[in-house]
């Protein structure tokens, strides 16, 4: 019997798509010929580079430093000699500089495996500064550099760790199959982090369409850890700290404050896996998991993909195309991003490569009129008025939107999945948002001149 727990009655429950890949090993994906690392594949500040051209570099290397406050280390996924810099568009629509390297050389980090037991006798500062060396960011969200986090998260004092193993977007399996495959792994690493934080309550939150997992999950703990396992009903956005922390522990955190003020962290737990393979393996954040799916693939499957792999070597190594596709959506079909670049690289936040036919694909209609019915309201996790806040954005009353909570949506799609007017209320939020923090940004600009 599993326990079966949510955030409220808000939210949506699509078709998860994720049959009958759930059920499929994860496969190591080709190295590429070429590979084209980004430095902006992270919330905050651009790596700054420190190869140029010519440059032979070894697996793992350090091509570009963490630059300011919040920012990431990027390490040579293959090796090889760098052949140039360029600009290019990243998944999600940012352009970044990328480190172009062709293929050349040894793999020196690949399968590398010191004593396990050697973390134990680790700091938790040493523990925390390999995690931040080893350009490691959060795998289930925005990419924040994850060693900032838990650094944030020592300094401010954790009281209850929550690996988050909800995976609730439609399609994406790579979570569920590192639980069943990786197991150990990901425990090893919750070890880890919370040797770290030294929280007094860990649980392990998973939703109940990953039974093998659980099961795996319930008899590894009992025997050999003291982390609880949370079984989960399945519902979107889940995977949202906020609804994740409501979920598992019945705590309602204001949409506008952190969790982790509140004494709460919460770990994807691909994150978990990076940061075991840094500290037990010495391997930087060079590769991961991302699911290929969707009907306009021949072949769906979990890959391991080396970052910087263009995501067209990807798509030919699932088999391509079944036919004529409507879009490639880098991420899952809620809060991804359509592709109009094949050749674009698969960075450090890429969960998923979806391939998404006609019959899939969900028709926005830019001019589509409100009819007041109320579902979005429904449908937001938050407790948001999104149809109110679009008004707001389309007569130009920005700050209006903003005390009506424009900050705390989280962009999950919810509501542009229930519209019956098929609204693109996602994109005019994102819009709403970033026209008001510029014209802020600008207003304190020039008061302080």
């Amino acid at each position: 019997m599993f326990l079966a727990k949510t955030f409220g009655m808000r939210g949506i429950c699509p078709d998860d798509k994720k049959n009958p890949i759930n059920k499929k090993n994860i496969e190591s994906a080709d190295i590429p010929n070429v590979a084209y690392i980004p430095v902006c594949q992270h919330y905050g500040t651009p790596a700054k580079i420190i190869v140029k051209p010519g440059d032979v570099v070894e697996e793992g290397q350090l091509i570009a430093v963490a630059d300011g406050e919040i920012s990431a280390n990027v390490h040579a996924s293959i090796p090889g000699v760098v052949q140039g810099i360029k600009e290019v568009y990243i998944g999600n629509g940012k352009k970044s500089d990328v480190i172009v390297i062709e293929l050349g050389g040894t793999f020196s980090k690949s399968g590398r495996i010191i004593q396990l037991n050697d973390w134990l006798s680790m700091s938790k500062e040493d523990l925390l500064e390999k995690i931040i060396q080893s350009g490691i960011v959060g795998h289930g969200g925005d990419a924040f550099p994850e060693g900032k986090k838990l650094e944030y998260a020592l300094k401010n004092g954790t009281s209850t760790l929550i690996v988050n193993g909800a995976e609730s977007e439609p399609y994406l399996t790579s979570d569920h199959r590192l639980l069943v495959e990786k197991t150990e792994g990901v425990l090893i690493g919750t070890q880890i982090v919370n040797k770290i934080l030294e929280a007094k309550n860990v649980y392990i939150a998973v939703e109940n369409n990953k039974r093998d997992a659980i099961r795996r999950l319930k008899i590894l703990s009992a025997n050999r850890y003291s982390y609880k396992t949370v079984g989960l009903k399945v519902k979107y956005p889940q995977g949202n700290e906020h609804q994740l922390v409501k979920a598992v522990t019945g705590k309602i955190i204001p949409g506008d404050e952190k969790v982790q003020d509140h004494g709460i962290t919460v770990i994807n737990v691909a994150t978990l896996i990076a940061i075991k393979n840094a500290v037990i393996n010495d391997k930087p954040m060079i590769e991961r998991v991302v699911t290929v799916s969707g009907a306009g693939i021949a072949h769906p499957k979990n890959l391991i993909v080396r970052i910087g792999t263009p995501i067209r070597d990807v798509i030919e190594e699932c088999g391509g195309f079944t036919g004529k596709i409507a879009k490639v959506v880098i991420g899952g079909p809620m809060r991804g991003y359509a592709q109009k670049d094949l050749e674009t690289p698969v960075t450090k936040d890429v969960s998923g490569i979806l391939c998404i036919t006609h019959e899939e694909s969900s028709h926005f209609k830019k001019n589509g009129i409100c009819i007041n019915c109320g579902k979005c309201v429904s449908a937001c996790a938050e407790g948001l008025m999104p149809s109110l806040l679009v008004k707001y954005i389309s007569y130009k009353h920005y700050k209006l939107a903003y005390e009506n909570g424009l900050d705390n949506c989280k962009e999950c799609g919810a509501c542009a999945w229930v519209c019956p007017a098929k609204i693109p209320l996602v994109q005019q939020i994102q819009f709403g948002k970033n026209f008001y923090r510029n014209q802020r940004k600008v207003s304190a600009e020039n008061s302080g001149n």
